[in-house]
């Protein structure tokens, strides 16, 4: 049984965060782990609060996990302080020989709610990005991290240049924020491959960045290579989204379950 492991935030409505990378990795075939970093207050409508965890607790958490059980690879999503992200640093420096990283560097939520203080954003770079196989940033993302507009195809493969300077082994740019078709970029440090996809229109998109970034540190669990791993990940989130449903009064959640649900029978 491979394993992963997220390092993320907690969702109270089960579409994103840790939830959804549970989710996805059991979706997918990998037994899922997980490090809470901090715990939320949210629905289909919003964030509304964030209690970071002890920094010594996300330590401990990482920790324990490395002392007992092999970890195939590991997701990073929401650490909001620079402590946590310290914390989370020095924790996997001390591991003998790391897994595979995917970070997914959350800044802000759909409702607009900042996850990333300000502050951090250099500490995650400086901190997490050399230890990163691969990072997931969307466009806005992208944006805050260089400083840079990206309106086209052409920034959006100046961007993952610049990106990977910053230390990870890959860059993944998402860019669903662009007119026309969803449009991701990955750059392995070598060439780009382009990832399209027709948009599909609906409303329920809560955690698909998420559930993206989990799904590829499933498939890199299973000893796929990045390109097999992204191009596994982009089909499995396109079936999510275009499955998503309606949970409360506001953006509802992916379908993690979808494919399972219909091999079993238990939708038409």
């Amino acid at each position: 049984m491979f394993r992963a492991l997220t390092i993320a935030g907690s969702d109270t409505c089960g579409g994103a965060g840790i939830q959804a990378d549970l989710k996805a990795f059991s979706a997918n075939g990998v037994y899922g782990m997980s490090v809470i970093t901090a715990v939320t207050a949210q629905n289909t409508m919003g964030v509304f609060g964030i209690q970071d965890i002890n920094p010594k607790m996300i330590e401990s958490q990482i920790d324990v996990i490395f002392e007992d059980i092999r970890v195939d690879a590991i997701k990073i999503g929401m650490v909001s302080k620079i402590e946590s992200i310290k914390a989370i640093s020095k924790s996997l420096r001390k591991v003998d020989k790391l897994p595979v990283i995917v970070l997914d560097p959350v800044m802000i939520s759909k409702s607009g709610f900042n996850l990333l203080s300000k502050d951090s954003k250099d500490t995650l770079v400086k901190e997490l990005f050399p230890l990163a196989t691969l990072i997931t940033p969307n466009l806005p993302e992208a944006e805050e991290i260089l400083g840079m507009k990206i309106e086209n195809l052409d920034e959006m493969k100046e961007a993952a240049l610049r990106l990977k300077e910053l230390g990870p082994k890959a860059v993944l740019v998402k860019g669903g924020h662009l007119e026309g078709e969803a449009t991701d970029l990955l750059y392995d440090g070598k060439s780009f491959l382009i990832l399209k996809q027709e948009r599909i229109n609906t409303t329920h998109t809560h955690g698909t960045g998420c559930t993206l970034s989990s799904t590829i540190a499933a498939n890199l669990a299973k000893n796929m290579t990045i390109e097999e791993a992204v191009r596994s990940g982009k089909e499995y989130i396109t079936c999510a989204i275009e499955h998503g449903f309606e949970l409360g009064k506001g953006v509802g959640p992916t379908n993690h379950f979808y494919e399972l649900y219909k091999k079993a029978g238990m939708i038409e």
